[in-house]
């Protein structure tokens, strides 16, 4: 973590993404939340007085089996826990529909703890203008509700890559 600091004072980077990690099958959920949300108070207070934000992302299981943090609820509770006001989820669309589903009312509900956004299409982690999420919607929902933060793209590209940015082009300004 002390690592990661160093790159983001460098870079200027204002978010940290502290992952939870894999859970053996038959592993102590308990003891790993107490460690998780130990771990993760103790990276908040490193990054803050550096104005740095550490976010948690739940991950679907489909992708990486046994992943500890698998829904919204669960993040923003942890985010809690720690009391840390410098913890915030990262909402990444592409996971939240695969094991949950209603991204636009999870979005409205949880938008107080947002602290990063992520896209892919669904259900084949493509460019987000392919499969069944109405991102247009979507990110008219992000500007509506005072979203100004990044929206990452974290999806494989179908074909070149430069070919598989074109769904950005009505979001270009001039």
């Amino acid at each position: 973590f002390d690592e990661a600091l160093t790159y983001a004072r460098v870079l200027g980077n204002t978010r940290l993404h502290v992952m939870a990690g894999l859970i053996a099958p038959g592993a102590e959920r308990a003891r790993h939340h107490e460690t998780y949300v130990k771990n993760l108070a103790w990276a908040a207070d490193q990054a803050a007085p550096l104005g740095i934000t550490c976010v948690i992302e739940p991950i679907n299981t489909r992708d990486i089996p046994g992943f500890y943090l698998n829904t919204q609820a669960e993040a923003h509770a942890i985010c809690a826990e720690t009391g840390k006001t410098n913890v915030k989820v990262q909402m990444d669309f592409y996971h939240c529909q695969i094991v949950e589903g209603d991204l636009a009312m999870k979005l409205k509900q949880h938008f107080a703890g947002v602290g990063h956004i992520q896209i892919a299409g669904v259900p084949e982690r493509h460019e987000p203008d392919i499969g069944e999420v109405n991102y247009p919607y979507l990110f008219s929902l992000m500007d509506r509700l005072g979203y100004d933060g990044w929206v990452g793209c974290e999806y494989r590209p179908q074909g070149k890559t430069s070919a598989g940015l074109g769904w950005l082009a009505p979001y270009l300004k001039d």
